[in-house]
């Protein structure tokens, strides 16, 4: 979790003055780089003591530590900041901006990814009798994305674009299954559904979606995959890649988990696919 996120996050155990400090951070945190420790305590309403309180309390040495630790996060989501596309662009501009963006949401995903987490969703999927991929609208091309690369692996795998095939396939799903649900806004009504249906069955429900969305809370699991990316007016993007690279990581922890036989079985379907190709 990042610190801006912690900050804003209405659900950590802070006193009131550190909810009041950490407001005002998250409203403007460019300017609390340039304050003082007295016109932060003044913009919060706190004593000085409390906001040096508030920083160590965060793990940091004081408040010029706390401001350094706040000018690395936002150079690092500064690429963000420019990314909007402008009716006047030109074609060198758009490349800039969307290769900025991109970059920009993968590195977020990594710092965001949590690891305890990840290997939870691993160790699902490598114990699953069957692994079903789900995704709707954008996301549907990542689910189909999803079943071509597990399809190397031993275990059943389909991918279900259509909700009505969503839910009669949640429906047959027992506890040694694993269905996992793809969707960035972690909204769509639909999908959540899916998710509290196949729950019932007291299988895995993994969830590859935004955090603290509704998605996220119906699932069992749930890998975080969040920008700033405003999907209600544009199409998937980059928080896409960010999903594919997610499910490039699953796959490749799981093959290692199989150890050197599995190296074997893929080099056969490496040798069967070559049988394909014009030489």
């Amino acid at each position: 979790m990042t610190l801006l996120t912690d900050l804003a996050d209405p659900r950590s155990k802070r006193s009131k003055s550190a909810h009041k400090i950490a407001a005002c951070v998250v409203a403007n945190p460019e300017a609390v780089l340039s304050a003082t420790t007295a016109a932060l305590a003044a913009s919060a309403g706190v004593s000085e003591p409390t906001v040096n309180r508030f920083c160590t309390g965060l793990g940091y040495k004081g408040f010029p530590d706390f401001k350094l630790a706040l000018a690395a996060e936002l150079a690092r989501k500064q690429p963000r900041m420019t990314r909007n596309i402008e009716a006047n662009d030109s074609v060198g501009a758009v490349v800039a901006k969307i290769f900025e963006s991109t970059q920009a949401s993968l590195g977020g995903t990594l710092e965001q990814l949590d690891l305890a987490a990840l290997q939870d969703v691993v160790a699902a999927l490598a114990n699953a009798r069957s692994i079903i991929f789900c995704g709707l609208g954008a996301s549907a091309s990542v689910a189909i994305d999803a079943q071509h690369k597990f399809l190397r692996f031993h275990t059943p795998v389909a991918s279900h674009t259509d909700i009505i095939n969503q839910r009669m396939v949640a429906t047959g799903l027992d506890p040694q299954d694993c269905i996992v649900c793809i969707s960035y806004s972690g909204r769509t009504h639909a999908m959540v559904e899916l998710a509290e249906l196949a729950a019932t069955s007291g299988c895995h429900v993994v969830g590859i979606t935004a955090p603290g969305s509704p998605l996220a809370n119906a699932c069992t699991l749930a890998l975080s995959v969040e920008n700033d990316e405003d999907t209600d007016v544009y199409t998937p993007m980059t928080s896409r890649i960010a999903q594919l690279v997610i499910l490039d990581i699953l796959a490749t922890c799981l093959a290692l988990q199989q150890g050197e036989a599995f190296s074997d079985h893929l080099r056969r379907v490496k040798y069967n696919l070559r049988l394909t190709r014009r030489q």
